[in-house]
């Protein structure tokens, strides 16, 4: 199969329309066949179940914000929507899933909290079973409460792992049910502000973008749910002094590469990685040729990366070389308004 389709999440303040779908296809190194697939607000996060039969989304509803359930036709690309879970305030800013599309998670950036809801059969959402609220706050005047940006699970989906950017934490959560308990806590450096994270394939490792700090951090993962910081390295070059905002983060699927997002430097930064430490080495940045990367994916097939700027609206396709991790870019000119994330079906 050389053809995949990916769905791209944005914010609909502009020209936006919802949801869109697209196809990437691999023969040709082309993207192309991009056109709505669902009319929502703000549906800025996405994820794909592992059957690629239900997509669930950031929404707002209103003055009301939370989650909505799609069902996905695989040929076609369109989505049909199921059901919605929303409750007053802020929409959330992330949304995962687990491997049998029985839990959802999202993560509240404006409430600071974390939810977890249980799907039915047909994979609509119940109402919220957990809602965590954070505490604290960081020395950054962005800083002023908690600010929840990442909710996904641990490899052996044994635990939550919430990143918060407005108290500088990490937090690991036992779900059982749906039900999330607080289990460990790892403070990271005051006012780096993490923002994303991703886990090795080998299970033993995490890696975090933070968002003020424009780093990089590798975290060791036990079994007992903890997480312990073992590196820091910048995203950014040494001198460069405009304001950055790191932004997303992703790894090769044989663990051998981590990619991270600059929002100002407008860049991927990629790192390779030590396979018996899992620590980073810089390679390169590689601009994003627009503005404001909010998010990149690679495909399915990894020989590919396409990323998102948000302010020039564009999503860029780059062909990946999977033995030195290097970017080379192929198009940037798929127009896309103010796109968020990018995600494709499982293959």
């Amino acid at each position: 199969m050389a053809k995949y389709r990916g769905y791209i999440g944005t914010y609909t303040k502009g020209e936006s329309e919802g949801i869109y779908s697209f196809v990437l296809d691999a023969e040709a190194g082309r993207i192309s066949n991009v056109k709505t697939a669902a009319k929502l607000d703000n549906p800025t996060y996405l994820t794909i179940s592992q059957d690629n039969q239900l997509l669930y989304s950031v929404a707002k509803e209103g003055e009301s914000g939370g989650v909505a359930a799609y069902r996905l036709d695989i040929s076609s690309g369109s989505l049909e929507k199921i059901n919605s879970q929303v409750a007053e305030g802020s929409p959330p800013c992330h949304v995962s899933v687990d491997s049998s599309a029985r839990n959802v998670f999202s993560a509240n950036y404006h409430k600071g909290t974390v939810e977890s809801y249980l799907t039915n059969e047909d994979g609509s959402l119940n109402p919220a079973v957990s809602v965590i609220e954070h505490s604290g706050s960081g020395p950054d005047s962005r800083q002023e409460k908690p600010h929840t940006h990442y909710a996904g699970l641990t490899p052996d989906e044994k635990y939550l792992v919430a990143v918060d950017l407005g108290t500088d934490q990490v937090i690991t959560y036992e779900v059982n049910d749906g039900i999330l308990k607080e289990k460990c806590i790892l403070s990271v450096k005051p006012g780096s502000g993490p923002r994303h994270l991703v886990f090795h394939p080998n299970g033993r490792y995490a890696y975090v973008m933070t968002e003020f700090s424009s780093e990089v951090l590798l975290l060791q993962y036990h079994a007992d749910g903890s997480l312990v910081q073992k590196q820091a390295i910048s995203t950014i070059p040494e001198g460069f002094t405009e304001n950055n905002q790191g932004s997303a983060i992703h790894i090769a699927s044989d663990g051998r590469f981590i990619y991270a997002g600059n929002r100002g430097h407008d860049s991927i930064a990629v790192f390779s990685v030590n396979p018996d430490n899992g620590e980073l080495a810089f390679v390169e940045h590689t601009s994003t040729e627009g503005n404001w990367p909010r998010d990149f994916v690679l495909d399915p097939t990894e020989k590919f990366v396409i990323g998102s700027n948000q302010n020039s609206s564009n999503i860029v396709l780059y062909s990946r070389d999977e033995n030195t991790g290097k970017l080379s870019l192929l198009q940037s000119d798929v127009m896309v308004p103010d796109p968020v994330c990018v995600k494709f079906l499982h293959v």
